[in-house]
């Protein structure tokens, strides 16, 4: 909104400082300085607000040490999260550019089910929350969108993307069905949209085990976002993206503006989220994280930079993938009857996702989330090193 006020009154009026508005990078400074803003001046009041209406995290006994502490801490913090950064990115960016309004959507679309999941949760006692089938269609439901958004809208419609490691890394996901001839080009957008449907889905969802420590997934993150930050920019700019050999996308610059404003919401939700947190972001947050980072990526055409750049996220998933495909090995090897626990030593993991395991080894909580934080920047950077190492 600020951006159209300004180009008016520079145009009409040739304002003193209102060019300003127009250079992306200071759009995207101040998005961030005000989501920073924004959740540093709100965070108290919200909190003792949601301690007012006692809605209060249910915790699981799960064996931990310091759980039982924490029962009762505000929870659905993820709230003030989504608003940190809808309101910079209606400020400061350009309104009209179909990537924002895709990302503004998709912000609205996975913080409303995880919303629901958390009143579930919170006002209806039921622990298990929203139904896990609900949480797939809305994810799939998003996928969908976003592929055929980028399979057929007539200003950004591709079905080529980024693939790192690789001289002249730019592929065509048509080459997978090159065996069709000459049907390939009718039907490479089917192959396009179960890509985007997996990598929203998978994102979203291992973003949402990340949150299981204080300050683990808004600490990742916000390393994730400052990285496709990064790489938004480079993308849009044509002289860049002609240095590096890599996709130019027009408008795509713009993207910039509302990941800025991501980084600030969530290094502001992490001043009141570090150990021992005052708020948690519940699925309303943790949902959205994950699949903001999905959609940013398919629209920047970085999906294939995201098993490096989301190690983290990638570990904590098949973390529970490998625990539970080795107790049913074990279960079946052993015909352990039913309902029997397979011994904590014989488990490939103490306890998954991966980083109760290290709780279980007696690692204190804030040394975890430092470790995994140091290990995302040492990923992020290896990411963006990637757009010359070929």
């Amino acid at each position: 909104m600020l951006y159209y006020l300004f180009d008016w009154l520079d145009k009409a009026f040739d304002f003193p400082g209102a060019g300003v508005f127009q250079y992306i990078s200071f759009r995207a400074s101040m998005a961030a300085i005000t989501s920073l803003l924004i959740m540093l001046f709100c965070g108290k009041p919200f909190i003792r607000f949601i301690r007012r209406k006692s809605i209060g995290e249910t915790v699981r006994n799960l064996g931990l040490e310091g759980q039982k502490e924490k029962e009762g801490t505000p929870t659905m913090g993820g709230l003030l999260i989504l608003a940190a950064i809808i309101i910079p990115t209606l400020l400061f960016a350009k309104l009209d550019n179909v990537y924002v309004l895709a990302m503004l959507v998709t912000t609205v679309w996975l913080g409303m089910i995880g919303f629901i999941d958390d009143y579930i949760k919170v006002f209806k006692k039921d622990k298990e929350g929203l139904p896990g089938k609900f949480k797939v269609f809305g994810q799939v439901a998003l996928g969908l969108g976003v592929g055929l958004l980028l399979s057929f809208h007539p200003d950004i419609a591709s079905t080529k993307t980024t693939i790192p490691f690789v001289k002249g890394n730019e592929f065509d996901y048509a080459w997978l069905i090159s065996w069709m001839g000459d049907w390939t080009q009718n039907w490479v957008w089917v192959v396009y949209v179960l890509v985007a449907i997996f990598v929203v889905t998978a994102i979203s969802n291992a973003a949402n085990l990340t949150d299981g420590i204080d300050g683990l997934a808004t600490g990742t993150a916000s390393v994730i976002g400052g990285a496709l930050a990064i790489l938004a920019w480079l993308s849009g700019n044509i002289i860049m993206a002609n240095y590096l050999n890599i996709v130019y996308l027009s408008d795509i610059g713009e993207l910039t503006v509302f990941i800025t404003a991501f980084v600030g919401a969530t290094l502001g939700f992490l001043w009141f989220n570090t150990f021992p947190a005052e708020v948690f972001m519940g699925d309303t947050g943790s949902l959205a994280l994950g699949g903001i980072i999905a959609v940013f990526a398919l629209l920047i055409r970085k999906e294939l930079l995201l098993p490096v750049l989301c190690g983290i996220y990638l570990w904590e998933d098949a973390s529970v993938i490998i625990q539970r495909w080795g107790c049913k090995h074990y279960r079946r090897k052993h015909k352990l009857p039913a309902g029997e626990p397979v011994p904590i030593e014989k488990r490939p993991y103490l306890m998954t996702p991966v980083h109760h395991h290290y709780q279980k080894k007696g690692i204190p909580e804030p040394k975890i989330v430092q470790r995994f934080v140091i290990i995302g920047i040492l990923l992020a950077i290896v990411s963006i090193v990637t757009l010359k190492l070929r």
